[in-house]
């Protein structure tokens, strides 16, 4: 088997191309993002119009109405309306905008998971060989879930924010240059001031992430690995790792909302500071007859309206970035390279089965061997039994069968019926080979169809002829729906033996003419063994079969064993020539060296 190697969470060092590359998401809604522009403008356009007639509305009628004992406030109650139908029509905008952006965001969403799903669907094994499956699984629920609350979240309030901030600027440099050179200056220093306060947000917030990852991949590797960890007692050990795991992500987690607690608070009360030192320097403009009570109660209206769009987007930036994080390490597994097929020939409906390894040499890691010039033929229909150490290359060599890795061009020659197997298209290989592994997968659903997946066109009559013939017909039929019991959870309501039955029936109704049976009956008793060989002998008469087994007695009947040790075939033969040689084979058949 290939060495596994844990990558740990690659931390975000392009923000620019991950934010335009979401944008080339969410622009492919053109239509939408019409209507977006229009709403939110008419929204902005009401809340600069709603702040800009308190000026009139203070000089031209309340001020005039101090100290009269008559007035004619029906000019003033027309004001009144105004600004009661301009903040509707405001209200309205900004919450048809927002729902279409919500729109635009969860399609955006679905279509960057649709597209990680899909891209991953078309990686080399190689890609899941070399990281933890929990590290994958959070791409699916960290990552996008903060996301996710960016889309419906942050991503309509920057957008509305940009027009409405943009608007009520202009509104106050026409009220006020002076004032508006204020709040300018001390708008700059709280953003320099909050800027200082991301940079340590989002280091704080990669740490966190990538700590998540960790987590998430250890509690799937322990819950997968329960019995094995009750077996050896190490739950304490178990425990220890876990509390040291959850330890380090409380701390990063510690440090990353200390900042969101201090960032909140500390605009909100920039923002009063920046307030009252408006309304202060207002009052001495009003005082020295440079501007008017109404412009400066209209002004001061407007810095609200300013300020309070960036406090909230100030709240934001934290989740912004931790987005950005999880969208770059989605992108990032997007952009693997996926799995070439320079094949060019597909194979005939009719395919004799014959393979020659030719002077093979592989190695997942450079400079580490795992196969050294392996050279040897198999004829149509032959038995082929591959027997050695863990480690000797047997696993190694059923994937360069399947090509689920290559050989490079100078290592040695792979023909299948006399073609280089390179040269042809992957898709046609491996739907003429079946395939039985150790570790058996079953998927949510029937068992029907479960059997069926081996061959999806399958009719119901070949899938219980496959299940006869693996011998797994009678339990199904004893079970409470038969061929309708639902499996979920891998099948954890059946037992090892019935899910390796199960397993060796989807061969089956594939029907491949070349079989490769990887330990397919290490995880079966005794009695289900001698159950299932007759089943299994019809299965592998008249197709090439290539059997891996540590249980000797299942090779005896090979044409052919192959012993290998350390990535060589150091012994050849069928069961007797081998016994009579009393080599490693005689060793391991007889006890005197056990396989490891």
């Amino acid at each position: 088997m290939p060495p596994v190697k844990i990558r740990g969470t690659q931390k975000p060092k392009q923000t620019k191309k991950t934010i335009l590359r979401l944008i080339s998401y969410m622009g492919r809604f053109k239509s939408l993002w019409i209507f977006v522009f229009l709403f939110v403008i008419l929204s902005a356009l009401a809340e600069v119009c709603g702040a800009y007639l308190l000026k009139p509305a203070i000089n031209n009628y309340i001020l005039p109405f101090i100290g009269q004992k008559t007035v004619d406030v029906s000019g003033f109650l027309h004001l009144v309306l105004t600004m009661i139908c301009v903040y509707i029509v405001g209200a309205l905008s900004s919450y048809c905008s927002e729902r279409i952006l919500i729109f635009i965001s969860t399609r955006t969403l679905c279509n960057i998971r649709k597209d990680l799903f899909h891209h991953m669907e078309n990686l080399p094994l190689q890609f899941y060989d070399s990281r933890q499956h929990g590290v994958l699984m959070s791409l699916y629920t960290n990552d996008t879930d903060t996301l996710r609350e960016m889309f419906s979240m942050s991503v309509p309030q920057l957008f509305s924010t940009f027009f409405q901030v943009t608007g009520i600027f202009i509104m106050m440099v026409v009220l006020s240059i002076p004032l508006t050179v204020l709040m300018l200056v001390t708008i700059s220093l709280i953003m320099i001031l909050s800027s200082q306060i991301g940079k340590r947000s989002g280091r704080a917030f990669r740490k966190q992430q990538e700590n998540i990852g960790r987590v998430n991949g250890y509690i799937e590797e322990l819950i997968e690995g329960q019995k094995v960890v009750k077996l050896f007692t190490r739950e304490a050990q178990a425990n220890a790792r876990f509390d040291e795991l959850n330890e380090d992500l409380r701390k990063a987690g510690t440090s990353a909302m200390s900042y969101v607690s201090v960032l909140g608070p500390m605009m909100n009360n920039l923002s009063h500071i920046q307030y009252a030192l408006t309304a202060i320097a207002g009052s001495f403009l009003v005082i020295k007859g440079f501007s008017d009570v109404g412009t400066i109660a209209s002004f001061l209206q407007s810095t609200r309206s300013f300020s309070r769009p960036l406090t909230q987007v100030s709240q934001q930036f934290n989740s912004v970035l931790n987005a950005l994080a999880g969208a770059e390490r989605i992108f990032g597994v997007i952009d693997e390279k996926i799995e070439t097929d320079d094949g060019e020939i597909t194979l005939p409906e009719h395919i004799q089965g014959a393979f020659a390894f030719k002077n093979v040499n592989f190695s997942y890691e450079r400079g580490v061997p795992v196969l050294k010039n392996i050279s040897f033929s198999v004829s149509p229909g032959q038995k082929i039994a591959l027997v050695g150490s863990t480690g000797s290359g047997k696993t190694t060599i059923t994937n360069l069968l399947t090509r689920f890795y290559d050989i490079e061009d100078d290592e040695g020659e792979i023909l299948y019926d006399s073609i280089p197997l390179k040269k042809i298209k992957k898709d046609s290989l491996r739907r003429s080979l079946g395939m039985v592994l150790q570790d058996t997968h079953l998927f949510t659903g029937t068992i029907f169809e479960n059997i069926r997946y081996g061959n999806i066109n399958a009719t119901k009559e070949q899938v219980i002829e496959a299940a006869k013939l693996a011998n797994a017909h009678y339990f199904i039929t004893h079970l409470s729906e038969g061929y309708d019991t639902v499996i979920t959870g891998d099948g954890t309501s059946l037992s090892t033996g019935q899910r390796q039955l199960l397993a060796i029936a989807r061969a089956a109704v594939a029907n491949p003419p070349v079989l490769i049976l990887d330990e397919a009956t290490s995880s079966i008793d005794t009695r289900t063994e001698k159950l299932i060989q007759d089943g299994m002998d019809s299965l592998m008469n008249g197709r090439t079969v290539f059997l891996i087994a540590h249980r000797l007695s299942t090779v005896r009947n090979a044409d052919e064993i192959l012993v290998l040790e350390k990535g060589e075939i150091i012994e050849r033969g069928n069961h007797d020539a081998l016994m009579q040689k009393q080599g490693r084979y005689y060793d391991l058949y007889t006890g005197a060296f056990k396989l490891e």
